[in-house]
């Protein structure tokens, strides 16, 4: 374990840092451009963080704290309301939740090991080395653990890192080749099928890959899933569906649902000949307000959202 400060300028410029690393609160303040003041006002007011402390009471920052920093900015960047930061991210990470009663080193380790080489494929814009791992990647695991355990968690990171000479340039190569086998995959899986799903975003509430990744979760050998292109009109859906006639439209969003969404969907209910339902992080949050509604709520998990749509269009699970 080393403690890394401004004194340990090799370490700094690297940028290599072993897991067991520690920053004090300047240095954490530096790297995600959260002032200390906010950062004890995180830990003391809503629990969020938990750092170490030396003998002296001075706060110590492991990369996993650094981690949870980020993820705090991003919810609050989307909307959500600090002191419901918490919550959310006990849904959104189980695995660190349940660390001390399940160990899973193993798991994690694996996951660390093919997020490395592509990583590795990533810097090198070796789009052959990618696609290997890629393929590889998906020949070891189930498709919700091959992008909310290894690919997206990646990419969420190397979206938050742009701060250096060139990991803009690594972050698009990487979402640019993402979107493509995504909706290779999607389109594979849609074969001749009828149109049965759309899939929506709600303007400026994710961004493609996001969009594009929830639709595979959807689909299926008995629906075709359409994906309709980021930025479609709120207003011109119920034209979309009257065309398609299908019979579900998913409406996606990775943002804090606005007060007046409630009402919004279920007037665009009201004009609907199909079933709409809400996907994405916004579906855990307005799923209170949308009880008793004919809306229903598929969240974000990629092992359940599918099973939950398909209860909806049987009838068989309550909105």
């Amino acid at each position: 374990m080393a403690v890394i400060t401004e004194d340990n300028p090799a370490a700094l410029a690297s940028g290599t840092f072993e897991s067991t690393d520690l920053f004090p609160i300047r240095e954490v303040a530096r790297v995600t451009g959260v002032n200390p003041v906010t950062l004890r006002a995180w830990e003391r007011r809503y629990g969020l963080l938990q750092p170490t402390r030396t003998e002296s009471g001075h706060r110590l920052y492991s990369m996993t704290d650094i981690e949870r920093v980020r993820s705090i900015v991003d919810w609050i960047d989307r909307g959500v309301a600090v002191s419901k930061v918490g919550k959310i991210l006990a849904k959104t990470e189980p695995l660190k939740v349940l660390a001390h009663i399940i160990p899973d080193d193993l798991v994690q380790s694996d996951y660390r090991q093919w997020q490395e080489q592509v990583q590795r494929a990533v810097r090198s814009f070796d789009d052959q080395a990618l696609d290997q791992v890629y393929g590889q990647i998906f020949s070891s695991y189930s498709l919700p653990v091959v992008f909310q355990d290894i690919l997206m968690p990646l990419w969420l990171q190397l979206l938050q890192r742009q701060d250096s000479f060139g990991q803009t340039s690594e972050w698009l190569f990487y979402d640019g080749f993402l979107r493509a086998r995504v909706l290779q995959r999607i389109v594979t899986l849609r074969g001749n099928q009828p149109r049965r799903v759309i899939v929506s975003a709600l303007a400026g509430q994710c961004r493609e890959l996001e969009l594009l990744v929830a639709a595979l979760f959807l689909s299926g050998n008995d629906a075709g899933v359409r994906v309709l292109t980021t930025g479609q009109p709120f207003d011109e859906l119920t034209l979309v569906c009257d065309k398609v006639k299908p019979q579900a439209l998913v409406l996606f969003s990775n943002h804090a649902p606005t007060a007046e969404l409630p009402r919004r969907l279920n007037r665009l209910a009201m004009s609907l000949d199909c079933q709409l339902l809400l996907a994405g992080d916004a579906a855990d949050l307005a799923q209170e307000s949308l009880a008793g509604s004919s809306i229903g709520c598929l969240g974000n998990e990629g092992a359940s959202m599918r099973q939950r749509m398909t209860q909806f269009l049987a009838g068989t699970l309550d909105t």
